[in-house]
């Protein structure tokens, strides 16, 4: 346990952990990736780039030291980060060189503020945190090694199918390359695929599973990104994938993470109502189809929002479960008008994804909802639900950022 000196320090330097956050850990990468240039491989660039990685640190370091004598409030962020790691091989030994760099940062940043005891303070609670994380990632990495099928580590699998879902978005169909069972994973999770940099190092990505588990082949539909901006790098695995990966060919996967999926062994008689934007879909609609397979009596309504048709995935599987499932409402909302030759019907109409729509089709609101899109989708229905008053073990999302971002209402 942390001693109340400890506690008493860290809460006190809170605020101004708060107000250097970004600074501090903008500075943090940097010095880590300069002085063990051997773990930047497991950092997304893009991400470096954009500097969501930073606001999730400072967000993250933040939420900790505020919490610091209260800390089963964390318990979802822990298995969240614990996830991650555990997705992108985070080992013990990594433990050490984030702390070394994170003190050292500490120190630099904030000059005489950061004492001797502020440091040692903080050292103290890092020490605490990393055992936690140590001991559930431990324990992640034997459960993926004990499942029917699993293993430890990077697998190759060959693609034994490719299939062009939209404009901007391949599916991918992977098994094992030499062949066996597939471990199960709970719809919603993901798998990470380890490829050449191009630096010559290897840098990983997670990709979302979008079947229903019990297959005999993982699928992950990439959408190609090209950088929404002429000084942002486009995603390099995610090209990498569509322009050099074909059938035949293998590509390296670790098991299955992630703490947001679907538990299909619950049955409420709520309505369950999945929303997804953009590529966000993917995630969701393993959720679906999972959904449908175990709950035939309970309500389900699927609503995707996409720019137009021409990137929309997935849309002609979507409308024969429509029709099989009659338990299953669906709605298309495209945010462009219709192109030319293409018309719009009740089903699918032109707008926003938005609380009008939602009501319409969910009138009684109590419900259990999981969504997943870009940062504006996200943030208007996270307010919306809460504005309801549907309680958090009703809303599940998987955000890809500091949750303090989602939390932030758009003005």
């Amino acid at each position: 346990m942390l001693s109340e000196k400890t506690i008493m320090i860290v809460k006190s330097t809170a605020p101004v952990l708060e107000q250097h956050g970004e600074a501090l850990t903008r500075h943090f990468y940097k010095r880590m990736f300069s002085h063990n240039p051997d773990v930047a491989p497991l950092f997304n660039p893009a991400n470096q780039f954009s500097g969501s990685q930073q606001r999730a640190l400072a967000a993250a370091i933040c939420a900790y030291a505020a919490n610091i004598d209260n800390l089963e409030v964390l318990g979802g962020a822990v298995e969240l980060i614990a996830q991650k790691h555990a997705s992108l091989r985070i080992k013990a030994e990594h433990y050490p060189i984030v702390g070394e760099n994170l003190l050292a940062s500490i120190g630099e940043v904030l000059g005489e503020g950061a004492t001797e005891e502020v440091i040692n303070a903080w050292g103290e609670v890092y020490g605490f945190l990393a055992d936690i994380l140590i001991g559930r990632e431990a324990q992640i990495y034997k459960e993926q090694t004990a499942a029917h099928g699993g293993w430890e580590g990077f697998k190759f699998f060959r693609v034994s199918r490719k299939e062009k879902e939209s404009d901007i978005i391949m599916s991918f169909y992977l098994v094992p390359a030499e062949g066996g069972p597939l471990p199960s994973y709970k719809p919603g999770q993901y798998i990470t695929v380890r490829a050449l940099g191009p630096h010559g190092h290897t840098t990983m990505r997670n990709y979302s599973l979008s079947d229903k588990p019990e297959q005999d082949y993982f699928r992950i539909s990439v959408k190609r990104e090209t950088g929404p901006k002429a000084d942002t790098p486009k995603g390099h695995v995610s090209n990498f994938l569509h322009d050099s990966v074909e059938v035949g060919a293998t590509i390296e996967i670790a098991p299955p993470c992630g703490e947001f999926f679907l538990d299909v062994t619950e049955k409420h008689e709520r309505p369950l109502v999945l929303l997804a934007g953009g590529i966000g879909i993917t995630p969701i609609f393993s959720i679906l189809k999972a959904a449908l397979e175990t709950m035939p009596k309970r309500k389900i309504v699927f609503v995707h929002g996409s720019l137009h048709e021409g990137v929309q995935p997935f849309r002609k599987e979507m409308e024969h479960l429509a029709t099989k499932y009659s338990n299953l409402k669906t709605h298309f909302r495209y945010s462009e008008p219709p192109q030319k030759g293409i018309q719009r019907n009740l089903a699918d109409d032109t707008g926003m994804v938005d609380v009008a729509l939602i009501e319409s089709l969910v009138p009684e609101k109590d419900a259990d909802y999981y969504f997943c899109g870009p940062k504006p989708f996200m943030v208007n229905i996270y307010h919306q639900l809460l504005e309801w008053g549907i309680p958090a073990s009703q809303v599940h999302f998987e955000f890809f950022g500091p949750k303090q971002e989602l939390e932030r209402k758009a003005a």
